[in-house]
């Protein structure tokens, strides 16, 4: 008998607007006089997995694609660890912390990795499925022979103290008032204040109120404070969010260092060339978003990223994936249009201390350009002077074309999602409604939106405008591996099948090398000065890039995935002397 998984996703059922509970009145169990879907107490549908066959016409039918009956995999013979009420999505198994190690884990949004990480923190009780908490004992037991049996040994023993860094920095103003002095002093218990201070490069604003912190401050604040408690596992939920490329090099070093024979850490993270580069062993999790969760066995991280990758495991024989996502071992060579879209020469900008200079420079046709560049060097300010959003102080922008933005902080509103997306949904629906999974989020309102669910309508509702240019800031932030994976693969296609162009400001180095036919790269010091470069071939443009970052970088043999070398390897040392940073 197949073991069968029935969730509904409660913030998607309307069963007013479905025609009065459309899936109870569909079910051939209700019909043949079975109670297998019901009203529940709380007026929405509950499903009996008992009960259901899985016939499939209750996912199939309901307009708002809430519901989800799943066959799960035949070797999936256990309960899960933890399930959010009946009907309510399952985790399977739980990574596993090991002292000395800094372990990864990779998967879609949605699939339980900030759940498990919170059930090791403590701040989860796990529930097997059931009404009531299990005890440590029940835990010990389930994970009898494996590591996971002496971390909670440990645990219960009290011999495993955790700090543990949220994924929602953006919350911390909310719940503290006061300096990030202040706010560190009070997490100080190793009494490393200023040491972690400088090491994140928090001294220039240890002085001011959390509340006018920027993205990337507050992460380097929340992980400053949990680095300062005297822990021996340390848990990060996406600590690059918000981070440049430098700073997120600087932060993979930091976290490897707190690794040690007393102390364990975990990291959840989905730029994979930072993942690859801060790691030492990787979990899989796969499953389906939002309905169940499964927690691979570890592997070395090269050894995981590429089985992630591929979308199989083999020792496992599991299949989570229908395609394996490839790398293209050299850019597509394509004849370059000599059609100008936009063009621009001496332009000059002053925002208030900070002064931003472009050389001269210019985008064709059909051109996909990456734009490369620290936190507060004028990226952003750069886009918004050619979107027309700002004028520049002299010089020129030539353009007499159609612009479409798409800003860095997403707004949401009181407007249903088929209502922004109207162009989109007439037009591009498999352009970008279907590959961008939009289609369950029509009849939600923005507000109603997670950070990457705004995003991709953010992205849909800019690329269906009718413009000649597109520009996207950011478009990365808030989306796991494989969205943004697929959000660049969208944007190359869109702008080769239609002639257009488009610019991307990016932090995740894979999504703009996935992406990106040119590079514009950035010089200058951060809040000061800003002076833009190119565009350039990727070659020469990740060449004068990564000469600033002192890294180098090359292709995996198996999967061609772009990865950063160790500093003085030998490949790193052979590169640099060569000048060729950017692959071999």
């Amino acid at each position: 008998m197949k073991k069968r998984i029935a969730v509904l996703k409660k913030e998607y059922c309307n069963p007013v607007g479905c025609g009065d509970y459309l899936c109870v009145k569909l079910c051939p169990m209700n019909r043949a006089g079975k109670e297998c879907i019901v009203k529940g107490e709380d007026s929405k549908p509950q499903i009996n997995e008992i009960i259901c066959t899985g016939c499939g016409i209750c996912p199939n039918r309901c307009p708002f694609h809430a519901i989800s009956i799943i066959n799960l995999p035949s070797e999936l013979n256990q309960e899960p660890i933890h399930r959010f009420g009946p009907n309510g999505f399952a985790l399977y198994s739980l990574p596993t912390p090991i002292f000395g190690k800094v372990v990864g884990i990779v998967g879609v949004n949605g699939i339980g990795k900030s759940t498990a990480i919170k059930i090791l923190a403590g701040e989860l009780k796990p529930n097997f499925g059931r009404d009531e908490s299990a005890s440590y004992d029940e835990l010990i037991e389930f994970f009898k022979g494996t590591e996971a049996q002496k971390f909670f040994e440990k645990v219960k023993a009290g011999e495993i103290k955790v700090g543990y860094k949220p994924q929602a920095v953006d919350q911390i103003p909310k719940i503290f008032e006061g300096t990030v002095k202040e706010l560190l002093q009070k997490a100080d218990e190793k009494n490393m204040f200023e040491e972690i201070a400088k090491k994140l490069d928090l001294v220039r604003v240890i002085d001011r109120d959390v509340k006018h912190l920027s993205g990337g401050e507050l992460q380097r604040v929340a992980i400053a404070a949990t680095v300062l408690k005297k822990a021996n596992l340390y848990i990060f939920d996406e600590p690059t969010s918000y981070l440049d490329i430098k700073q997120r090099i600087k932060l993979s070093k930091f976290i490897q260092e707190l690794a040690d024979e007393e102390t364990a850490v975990l990291v959840i993270e989905h730029d994979l060339i930072i993942l690859d580069h801060m790691t030492d062993l990787t979990h899989i999790m796969y499953g389906l978003e939002g309905v169940y969760g499964i927690v691979s066995m570890p592997r070395t991280t090269r050894v995981g990223i590429n089985m992630y990758l591929d979308g199989y495991i083999k020792e496992e024989n599991i299949r989570f994936r229908d395609h394996r996502i490839k790398f293209d071992t050299q850019p597509i060579e394509r004849e370059e249009s000599d059609i100008v879209m936009s063009s621009w020469s001496s332009v000059e900008k002053k925002l208030g201390n900070f002064s931003l200079k472009a050389e001269p420079g210019e985008v064709k046709k059909r051109d996909v350009i990456g734009i490369l560049g620290e936190n507060g060097i004028g990226k952003t300010s750069f886009v918004r002077i050619l979107s027309k959003e700002i004028e520049p102080d002299s010089g020129e922008i030539n353009e007499k074309i159609k612009i479409a933005y798409k800003p860095q902080h997403l707004k949401g509103g009181d407007e249903l999602v088929s209502v922004v997306l109207q162009t989109a949904i007439q037009k591009f629906e498999n352009q970008l409604i279907i590959p961008l999974g939009i289609k369950p989020l029509l009849f939600k309102k923005l507000n109603q939106l997670s950070g990457g669910e705004l995003q991709r309508v953010s992205i849909a509702q800019c690329l269906s405008q009718d413009a000649d240019l597109f520009l996207l800031d950011e478009p990365s932030a808030y989306l796991d591996v494989e969205q943004r994976l697929r959000v660049s693969k969208i944007m190359a296609d869109l702008m080769e099948v239609s002639g257009k162009s488009c610019l991307v400001v990016d932090h995740d180095l894979l999504f703009i090398d996935y992406l990106s036919k040119k590079l514009i790269v950035f010089d200058g010091e951060p809040a000061i000065s800003g002076v833009v470069k190119g565009p350039f071939s990727m070659e020469d443009g990740m060449n004068l890039f990564l000469n600033d970052l002192n890294i180098t970088m090359r292709r995996d043999e198996e999967s061609s995935r772009p990865r950063v070398n160790k500093l003085d390897s030998r490949k790193d040392r052979e590169q640099k002397s060569g000048n060729k940073l950017y692959y071999v």
